[in-house]
C-alpha cells in the first residue's frame, strides 16, 4: 500500500478529454477517461449528502437501466429474434470456463 505523500493526484484536459489518474513516482497508474455522460454523474455527486439519498440515487440508475434492458427485450421479441424456444433454450444453457 503507497503511503499518503507517495501519492499525486490529477484532474486534467488533455486533447479535450477529462481524466483522473494518480501519480506515484512519476507512473501514471489508473488513468480513466470521462465522457460528458460520466462527468455528469460525477458533478451531480456533490449533491448526495446521505446514504439515503446515495441509495435512492443508486435505485434511480437502476431503475432506468432495467427499462432500458426491457425496451431491447421488447424490440428483439417484436422483431421476432427473440421467441419461447430461444427463451426455452436459455434453461438449458451451460457455457461455463473450463478449469484445467
Amino acid at each position: 500500500m503507497l503511503e499518503a505523500e507517495e501519492k499525486a493526484y490529477s484532474l486534467g484536459n488533455e486533447e479535450k478529454n477529462l481524466f483522473f489518474c494518480i501519480r506515484t513516482k512519476s507512473k501514471c497508474m489508473n488513468v480513466t477517461v470521462f465522457n460528458p455522460a460520466q462527468l455528469q454523474v460525477l458533478d451531480m455527486m456533490s449533491f448526495v449528502d446521505s446514504p439515503e439519498a446515495l441509495a435512492e440515487l443508486k435505485k434511480a440508475i437502476s431503475d432506468y437501466f432495467a427499462k432500458q434492458a426491457q425496451k431491447e427485450i421488447d424490440r428483439l421479441w417484436e422483431s421476432g429474434e427473440l421467441n419461447e424456444e430461444k427463451v426455452e433454450n436459455f434453461y438449458q444453457l451451460h457455457e461455463r470456463t473450463p478449469y484445467k
